[in-house]
């Protein structure tokens, strides 16, 4: 379970994203982080009933650190102020779909996918989607999806303007075709991560989302 102090943490990481404050208050950051691992470990032991490919992993495998990569960025702060983990069979850097889960105050949310894929990996599914149109539509309109995810997340500067080169505009499945990245996400509020209800909720999450994440790795890996 998620603790208050936990979300604590990240709210006054945002408002003091520097290292002397980080230093002063490691040990809330170690309590902090070693609370978000154990419920990411509860989510692979009680998932991977469902999903036997993830049993192997633990948080560890999981878990990206707090540390931001400021090499290429304006953007200076030293830290993130969330705490994600992407559960994939192969881990944490995996190119393949697999489920995620984000902790950010006023801002979590569960859900997956194929986030940037390599570009032939993209063509693939697009080639998979495009064969297998009816197969993507069922999985994306069963009921479970629709009332966990609604659809396919449309990120911002992820959907081309046309269809990719190879496709005729009239394609049946031209809208499916424009997308860069393949994720669906569903935003959880501060009340639920706080709830009791939050493990068997992410499952279900889950669960929704499991013949999608299948759908797209059987059609990049062919």
């Amino acid at each position: 379970m998620i603790q208050p102090s936990t979300l604590k943490f990240l709210e006054e990481l945002k408002l003091n994203n520097n290292k002397p404050w980080f230093d002063a208050h490691r040990k809330e950051y170690e309590a902090a982080r070693e609370n978000f691992a154990g419920f990411i470990n509860e989510l692979i032991r009680e998932f991977g009933k469902y999903e036997p490919s993830i049993m192997h992993l633990t948080a560890k495998d999981c878990m990206f650190r707090i540390n931001r990569d400021v090499r290429f960025s304006k953007d200076k702060s030293p830290y993130k102020t969330n705490f994600g983990a992407s559960i994939n069979a192969e881990g944490k850097k995996s190119m393949k779909a697999g489920y995620y889960f984000h902790l950010s105050p006023g801002e979590s949310f569960i859900g997956g996918g194929l986030w940037h894929p390599l570009p032939a990996d993209l063509n693939k599914l697009r080639q998979e989607i495009d064969y297998n149109l009816p197969e993507f539509q069922k999985i994306l309109s069963a009921k479970k999806f629709k009332t966990t995810y609604s659809g396919l997340y449309a990120e911002e500067g992820q959907l081309l303007s046309r269809v990719p080169k190879g496709y005729e505009p009239d394609n049946p499945a031209a809208a499916y075709l424009k997308y860069k990245s393949y994720t669906a996400l569903s935003d959880i509020p501060d009340a639920e991560i706080l709830s009791k209800s939050l493990p068997g909720n992410s499952i279900k999450a889950f669960q929704a989302l499991q013949p999608l994440i299948i759908f797209i790795n059987k059609g990049i890996d062919e």
